[in-house]
């Protein structure tokens, strides 16, 4: 199995129109479909599909969990990225720092789901693991 890159990830949401609202307003990402309650948006060449949830996370026995999604970035683009994060008033979980050879950011969007930019690549990033 050869995976090439990011493909998509699925985040169930509360408020759909707030999340919209974050990712195409904040982040910049292109909404390719909305649905009543479901939209796909394209960011590069990754896409997310958010879909809403009265209870999202609140599944008995607690959420199966995700930690954090994680989006490349190139390392030109970081500062302004940060940038844009800190003007809008983002809660930051973590940096920016610098991580291995590159630059990262984590940070939440309006539902608490912790998402990523980092600037290296998994090549980049084993070469300070070895």
């Amino acid at each position: 199995m050869k995976v090439t890159g990011f493909s998509h990830i699925t985040l169930l949401v509360r408020d759909l129109q707030a999340s919209l609202e974050f990712y195409q307003g904040i982040l910049g990402m292109k909404l390719r479909h909305r649905g009543r309650t479901d939209a796909y948006l394209e960011w590069g060449s990754a896409w997310v599909c958010l879909v809403e949830r009265t209870e999202a996370g609140e599944q008995p026995g607690g959420p199966a969990g995700m930690d954090h999604v994680a989006f490349y970035i190139a390392a030109d683009d970081f500062k302004e990225a940060a940038d844009i994060l800190h003007h809008h008033h983002v809660e930051i979980v973590r940096g920016p720092v610098q991580r291995g050879t590159g630059w990262s950011v984590n940070f939440q969007d309006p539902d608490g789901i912790q998402l990523e930019l980092h600037t290296s690549t998994l090549d980049e990033r084993m070469e300070v693991w070895r």
